[in-house]
């Protein structure tokens, strides 16, 4: 029995933002889910989505009304999405709210307005790291206002099936009456490695060292990663990324357009390049899927590259179909933690506290360590300065995400550099 399977036979509805080309929604689907809607920016995931599925797909800015209206989704089973990543990802400069790209308080404000039994959205590690402790701490309460109860974890794609490390970190927020059956999945078949995965793809044309190159990559692979418009062609992702696949016998700098020919040199002295075929495997698509990409070499490898690997949107959706079906109750509460120290503290004091008392009720913030947690904080939120005596005192102000502003800095953004987002 796959893992999408259920003991009922309902199935329920899901709307799903920055859809992408379609690694959660076909996990989902197989988890029982029927989409009323997929919402994508990017014309070619928009384009995969309509030629596998009869969806509704609808191609422009998420947040954009004209695109979709939230209002009309309302009582949906289930809102889920993968908004952008940069705004958290270790690789690039963490920017959280002040990243015009950050969507995640936004999709996390539609709660208010769709009213769906659940919502499942996942991103990077980095938004689990304690430079976002307090952007997590922020999105519980709100989320605690709107009267769900949150759940977080991060999940590795090995741990279920996907020959990769890909880890994600995954919110699942419920209505109390469904929470207390809500269970992270388990892992549910080992691994493969890039070589046990890959062997029939790299000796499809006949390489007399696919058997060798097979014991070579023997290990899962590290994180796809898929880049952006910004960047150029297709590859494995930046110089470190590159190191890891060159330890599997694998040349990053690029996606081949075909598996290597027979006569081709012992991996050893010439590692070969991955196909759009073999990242589709490594991505968690299975070939009797059937998935078809649209566009170009680097178009169809961004969307692969980006995607949230089925089996992983396959387990999590299916632990939210048994909670929704009262399957089981959970023996114990895993409900999602979050704080920040200099925030907890700000927001306590909405007066103001000088240095000198911070430093009293958190030893370790005082100093140049205090200056970084404050210049990271203002990233996220407005922290305002004033002096009392010879002494700073901080008093916080608004958070500075996107939750549906109008006046956003983001809109400008996006309407002059619209070629360049994705």
């Amino acid at each position: 029995m796959g893992t999408g399977q259920h003991s009922g036979n309902s199935r329920y509805s899901v709307i799903e933002i920055c859809a992408g080309a379609g690694g959660q929604a076909l996990g989902l689907e197989k988890a029982g889910f029927d989409h009323e809607l997929a919402v994508e920016l990017d014309a070619h995931a928009c384009t995969t989505l309509r030629q596998n599925r009869d969806w509704d797909v609808r191609q422009g800015d998420v947040a954009d009304k004209t695109v979709w209206d939230p209002a009309k989704y309302a009582g949906v089973s289930l809102l889920a999405g993968g908004v952008p990543c940069p705004p958290f990802s270790i690789a690039g400069q963490q920017l959280g709210a002040s990243d015009e790209r950050d969507l995640f308080a936004w999709a996390v404000e539609q709660v208010a307005t769709v009213k769906p039994r659940a919502l499942m959205l996942e991103n990077v590690r980095g938004l689990s790291t304690p430079r976002f402790a307090a952007y997590r701490q922020r999105i519980l309460d709100r989320l605690g206002k709107l009267g769900y109860e949150p759940f977080w974890k991060l999940l590795n794609a090995c741990d279920f099936g996907v020959p990769q490390l890909r880890p994600r970190f995954v919110l699942v927020a419920l209505r109390p009456e469904d929470a207390p059956y809500f269970a992270w999945p388990s892992q549910t078949v080992a691994s493969p490695t890039v070589g046990t995965a890959l062997h029939d793809l790299m000796a499809a044309d006949g390489w007399r060292y696919a058997d060798a190159w097979r014991n070579l990559a023997n290990d899962v692979a590290p994180t796809i990663v898929g880049g952006s418009k910004k960047h150029g062609g297709a590859d494995l992702g930046p110089t470190r990324a590159k190191a890891a696949w060159m330890s599997l016998s694998v040349d990053g700098k690029g996606i081949a357009d075909a598996p290597p020919l027979r006569t081709a040199r012992h991996p050893k002295t010439n590692p070969p390049r991955l196909t759009i075929e073999m990242v589709t495997r490594l991505q968690g698509w299975q070939d009797d899927d059937g998935w078809q990409f649209s566009g170009r070499k680097t178009a169809q490898y961004r969307q692969i590259g980006n995607a949230f690997p089925p089996p992983v949107a396959e387990a999590v959706g299916t632990s939210v179909f048994r909670a929704f079906d009262h399957a089981a109750l959970t023996e114990s509460s895993d409900l999602a933690m979050a704080e920040d120290e200099l925030f907890t503290l700000l927001r306590r004091h909405p007066e103001g506290i000088s240095e000198s008392l911070i430093s009293q009720n958190v030893p370790n913030l005082a100093g140049e360590y205090l200056d970084k947690r404050i210049a990271e904080l203002s990233l996220d939120f407005e922290v305002l300065c004033s002096f009392v005596g010879n002494e700073r005192a901080y008093r916080l102000g608004n958070f500075k995400g996107f939750v549906g502003q109008n006046d956003h800095f983001r809109h400008e953004y996006l309407a002059e550099n619209r070629s360049k987002v994705s």
